[in-house]
């Protein structure tokens, strides 16, 4: 059973930084896909970036787009997005998910596991 636990969000001033974890087990993660989305209060769930574990391939939201890095140690398991320069804009609550496949899109339904989600609060 795949389990995806977060950790690392709090609250952090504008132009600041932040590293979330994303720790993944129950699973031979080589094939998957790993990706953080984050949700405001009153919107929809939005994909921040991806990374196919073991190619390294990575996209991002353009919003985020030189901003964030996503990179993972595969020794450890875990994902982490580098969050730098943020923006009151970054507040939300950010989720780590898991996809089997290699190509994927930017869609919630394409992904199949979730972590539980984490808080970051970025002020002015």
């Amino acid at each position: 059973q795949v389990q995806l636990v977060e950790s690392g969000g709090g609250s952090v001033q504008a132009g600041g930084s932040l590293r979330l974890s994303c720790a993944a087990s129950g699973r031979t993660f080589s094939s998957y896909t790993m990706a953080w989305f984050r949700q405001a209060p009153g919107k929809e769930r939005e994909f921040v970036a991806r990374i196919t574990w073991g190619a390294g391939s990575t996209y991002y939201a353009d919003s985020v787009k030189g901003r964030f890095t996503i990179s993972t140690d595969n020794a450890k398991n875990t994902v982490y997005p580098q969050m730098n320069s943020m923006k009151p804009e970054d507040t939300a609550v950010y989720y780590c998910a898991a996809s089997k496949f290699r190509t994927v899109g930017t869609a919630t339904s394409a992904y199949d596991y979730w972590g539980q989600g984490t808080q970051v609060t970025v002020s002015s």
